[in-house]
Formats: C-alpha cells, sequence, structure tokens
C-alpha cells in the first residue's frame, strides 16, 4: 500500500520499508490542506512587502540584506546552487531515499510555508526511483544539513545529478526520463528545502536498525561462549534482573538462560566434582549488564528519532492560525548529535566485551580449551590471529566513539555560533557498525569452535541453531586455514538477521 505522508505519524518501520524495500508515498489530503494555509501566509507577506527571514532576507550572516520583491525567486535558486557543496563519499541509495522521504514528511506538516507541489515533487522521486547524487560531508548540523539537502534539492529543481535506472544522468535529465516535472521555487520554498536534520536523522535511523540486529546477535554469541567456556547461567536468573531493573538487562539475561537451555555443557559442570572457578569473569556474569545497557540506549535513541520523524526542522516556521511567520532554532541538530554519540558508545561496548570472550576462549590460561582452539597447536596457530584482528577492531572502535556533538566550530560570520556536528556523528556509525559486525563474527566462530572441542557435549536446543548456521558456511578447524572468507560468510549471516531471527 501507498504510505501517506501526513507529517504527523511516520514511523521508523515506514521509513525502512521505503528506504530499504523500495515502497511508495504519496501526501495525505490533510496535510496538502494545512500547507496550502502555510503558502498563504508567505504569499500574503510578500504582497505586503512586510520584511520576514528567508522571505525576502539574505541569509545567515546576511540576514539584515532586503531582497526586493522581484528577485525573491532568483534569491530561492542561488540558495540552492550556492549550498550544494558537498564533498566526500557519496550517500547510499537506501540513505538518499530516507532523506527524500523525511524531507517530504517535515514540509508535510504545514510549518513551512512551501507548496504541496514540492512534497508531490519529492514523493514522485520516490516512487520512480530518482536518487538525488549526494556527498556525505559538508554539513555542521546546525542551520539544518545545509549542503546534503541542497544536493537533494538541486534535483527538485532539475539541476545536479541523479541515479536513475542504474545510470548516473543530470538531474534535469533524470527527472525528465522519469516525467516528473521540476518546480520553480516561489519565495522562501528553497529554505524550506534546504533547512532540515534529514541527512543526520536519515543516517541514525539506518544506523539504529543494524544496531538492533547487532545487540540480538551478541546475545547469541555470548550464550555460545558461555558454553564454550563451560560458565554458569546463574547470573541469567531473572531474581536478578528483578533487582535491579533495567528493562534491557531482563531482555537479554531472558535470552541467554533461552538459549542455553538443555546444554549438556552445562549439566557435566555443574555436576563436576572439583572446580576452582566460584565466579564466571566479568565477559560472561555481566553480559546482561552490558549488553542491557545497549539495548537501554538503543531504546532512547528510538525515542529521540520517533520524535524528530515527525517535527518541523526549518525556519522560519510558518503559523497559519495566528498568521504568523516566526524565527527560531528547529533546525539545530543537537538532539540527533547526543544521539549518534550515545549509539556510538553503545557499538564500542558491544564489541569490547565481545573481545573480551574471544580472548577467554582464545587464551589457553583461562580456557580450559586446547591452545587457541586448535589441536596440535605450536605447528597451528588456530584461531590466535582472529582475537588480533578482534582487538585491532575493538580498539578502532573506541577512536571512532569519540564525541562529536561536543565540538562546534563557529561558521556564518559567527551568525552561526554554536554548531551540533550531528552529520558527522552520523556519518561514523556505518564503518562503526561494520567493525562490530566482524568481531561478533568472530565470536561465533571462536564459540562454535570451542563448544565442539568438548564433543559429545551438546550445547542448548536454541543454541545449536546458531551452531547450525555457522557451521553452513565455515567448517570445524581442523588445521591452519585462511580465516577470513570464514568471518566475511558469517558476517554476511549477522547482516541478513539470521543470528537475531532465532531470538524472536
Amino acid at each position: 500500500m501507498t504510505l501517506a505522508l501526513t507529517g504527523n505519524d511516520l514511523t521508523l518501520e515506514n521509513v525502512y520499508e521505503v528506504a530499504l524495500d523500495g515502497g511508495e508515498v504519496s501526501l495525505a489530503p490533510d496535510a496538502r490542506e494545512r500547507m496550502d494555509a502555510s503558502r498563504a501566509v508567505i504569499d500574503r507577506l510578500v504582497a505586503s512587502g512586510e520584511t520576514a527571514y528567508g522571505v525576502n532576507t539574505g541569509f545567515g550572516k546576511m540576514a539584515s540584506v532586503r531582497i526586493s520583491t522581484d528577485q525573491i525567486r532568483q534569491l530561492q535558486t542561488n540558495l540552492v546552487r550556492s549550498h550544494a557543496v558537498g564533498v566526500g563519499a557519496l550517500l547510499s541509495e537506501p540513505e538518499v531515499r530516507a532523506m527524500i522521504l523525511l524531507r517530504a514528511n517535515a514540509i508535510a506538516k504545514g510549518f513551512s510555508g512551501i507548496r504541496p507541489v514540492a512534497a508531490d515533487t519529492l514523493c514522485a522521486m520516490l516512487n520512480r526511483r530518482v536518487h538525488p547524487v549526494i556527498p556525505s560531508q559538508g554539513s555542521v548540523g546546525a542551520s539544518g544539513d545545509l549542503a546534503p539537502l541542497a544536493h537533494l534539492a538541486q534535483v527538485v529543481i532539475g539541476e545536479g545529478e541523479a541515479d536513475y535506472q542504474g545510470r548516473r544522468v543530470a538531474g534535469g535529465e533524470a527527472m525528465r526520463l522519469a516525467g516528473i516535472v521540476p518546480i520553480a521555487l516561489e519565495a522562501k520554498e528553497g529554505l524550506a528545502l534546504l533547512n532540515g536534520t534529514q541527512a543526520m536523522q536519515s543516517l541514525l535511523a539506518l544506523g539504529v536498525r543494524i544496531s538492533a540486529i547487532l545487540v540480538d546477535t551478541a546475545d547469541v554469541a555470548a550464550a555460545l561462549s558461555l558454553d564454550a567456556l563451560r560458565g554458569t547461567p546463574t547470573a541469567f536468573d531473572q531474581r536478578i534482573a528483578a533487582a535491579r531493573p533495567h528493562p534491557g538487562h531482563a531482555i537479554t539475561a531472558r535470552n541467554l538462560a533461552r538459549l542455553n537451555r538443555g546444554s549438556e555443557i552445562r549439566e557435566s559442570h555443574r555436576s563436576a566434582a572439583k572446580d576452582p572457578r566460584v565466579q564466571d569473569p566479568y565477559s560472561l556474569r555481566c553480559t546482561p549488564q552490558v549488553h542491557g545497557a545497549v539495548r537501554d540506549a538503543l531504546a532512547n535513541i528510538r525515542a529521540t528519532l520517533e520524535i524528530e520523524l515527525n517535527s518541523a526542522t526549518d525556519n522560519p516556521l510558518v503559523f497559519a492560525d495566528t498568521n504568523e511567520v516566526l524565527s527560531g532554532g528547529n533546525f539545530h541538530g543537537q538532539p540527533l548529535a547526543m544521539a549518534a554519540d550515545q549509539l556510538a558508545v553503545a557499538l564500542a561496548t558491544l564489541a569490547g566485551i565481545s573481545e573480551r570472550r574471544i580472548e577467554q576462549m582464545t587464551n589457553p590460561l583461562t580456557s580450559g580449551l586446547p591452545a587457541f582452539l586448535i589441536k596440535d597447536a605450536g605447528l597451528n596457530s588456530g584461531f590466535m590471529i582472529l582475537q588480533i584482528t578482534a582487538a585491532a577492531l575493538a580498539s578502532e572502535l573506541k577512536a571512532q566513539a569519540t564525541p562529536h556533538s561536543v565540538d562546534s566550530i563557529s561558521t556564518s560570520g559567527n551568525q552561526e555560533d554554536y554548531v551540533s556536528m550531528g552529520m558527522g556523528a552520523s556519518r561514523r556509525l556505518k564503518p562503526m557498525l561494520e567493525n562490530v559486525e566482524n568481531v561478533l563474527a568472530i565470536e561465533l566462530l571462536s564459540a562454535t569452535q570451542g563448544i565442539e572441542l568438548l564433543a559429545p557435549l551438546q550445547t542448548g536446543t536454541d543454541a545449536q541453531k546458531a551452531q547450525q548456521l555457522i557451521r553452513g558456511v565455515s567448517k570445524f578447524v581442523t588445521e591452519d586455514r585462511t580465516m577470513a572468507p570464514d568471518i566475511n560468510a558469517v558476517a554476511k549471516l549477522i547482516s541478513e538477521a539470521k543470528f537475531s531471527a532465532l531470538l524472536q
């Protein structure tokens, strides 16, 4: 079904349907009415000659420069052209589609003073798969994601470049081939297309989706590691979770207990006459507390995004009910920048504790297993270097998790003197997600190898399903071989949500 945009009820699931699955969209009738009403305010203002920022003035530091009525349209076109100065790697198709959707929904809210034809044009671009070419760098995340959104807006007016049917072509040509008429900008409309948080918002929204898959996968990996190390599930008792009732803690504890239910390895350990260990290391015993904190962070980030999805984030805002145009700062990306930083910390944490479990399994001083999970160690290095790779990635993630939202460089002649750096905060998530995916792939491989070294004892019934997935792409390691393809194959299973699906 076609998704009708109202500006008020878009969900993250809607974003994923449109960005990833090619879902189609349209402008809802009530949104069209609100947009017409706010546009009428702008038209009256232009006719009256009254001064209003961004309507008949310059922008940023040049807000005090009055623009004559006969130059208002050129002002908006100049704004789009001058701001399209992005550099660096291009945004992916899903990221671009999410940006278009989010901008269309923001202006559908009816506070932007822009004609409905602009939203109709954005919807048509999504439906006919005209995807602007958008460089990922150039936004400081304050007066909106100006440069990325300017590259989007260029195609709306028939300029710039776009990907269409597998080819990169001029924006105007892409629109012609798709049967979409570019719009000629009226007063305030260029500003309404550029002023917003939709670039950082799209990256963060897509990153949250993958992060949810990763935290579930981390629970599966931890459950396998627990058995490989013959740990105890006592720490996952729901009474312990209830005594400190963080929601994420309880979820992870339930997952771990379920995955290890029926484990023969655990029963063997429980009945052993002598075991010098009183408690497991933190990387096992505190998994619910650590993974749970990541889950709770994700819940907070989703809550921030759900507000932002249906917010008016440009300036000035038009209030048709009182016939007012008010300048403010809803374009400022600080809420999203701080959310992206929180996600970065969560991802580094998830990989950090995973790497510690890998170390526990590969180190003969702690594992109780053959050195580096290989028979005939010495001749064979086994999983020694896999742990080193995981350590390298975990260290890289720590640097990547450095906060962006506490930084600011004054721009626009000191008019925009405190900025969020939210786009940078969101841009760095993609390589972080890839690093976490690879660390978890190494843990899954290591844990499966460790469990099979304990044969004929078996892990829990549900955990065996994960074991079977891994053995479908990676054989038991009897002697040294190149393991890079195995890591890649398991990482692919992670990205396809094969492990997280075991918890559904």
